[in-house]
């Protein structure tokens, strides 16, 4: 839900909070959690709406970083190399929506997510 008093500072900080997870895809790893974390900490306190989406980037950077792990495992069985491909091409096609409901003021809620940080 926009809200309607929100600036487009806001928004575009909101929008950074999911485009910064891109990192992980050049800093494999801890790149995809250390790029939202990084936008969260210099604005959570500025802006509500940065605060909610940077929580719910994180959030979803943590979960995919498990699901890298259990894929990565899986390789053992065959069915890993499948998922690392597959979790790839979900993470890039959510950053996407969730950057585009964000730069409208909308709160994006990812799917999947495991809500660590709330």
């Amino acid at each position: 839900m926009q809200q309607p008093t929100m600036t487009v500072d806001e928004r575009n900080w909101g929008m950074f909070c999911h485009l910064a997870a891109l990192a992980g895809f050049v800093l494999p790893a801890f790149g995809g959690i250390i790029g939202p974390l990084i936008v969260w900490l210099i604005k959570k306190d500025e802006y509500p709406f940065v605060n909610d989406q940077g929580k719910e980037s994180l959030n979803f950077q943590i979960t995919l970083l498990i699901a890298w792990a259990a894929a990565v495992v899986l390789i053992i069985v065959g069915i890993g190399i499948i998922l690392l491909p597959a979790i790839a091409v979900i993470d890039i096609i959510l950053i996407i929506m969730a950057t585009i409901q964000a730069n409208k003021g909308v709160a994006y809620r990812y799917p999947f997510a495991i809500r660590l940080i709330g």
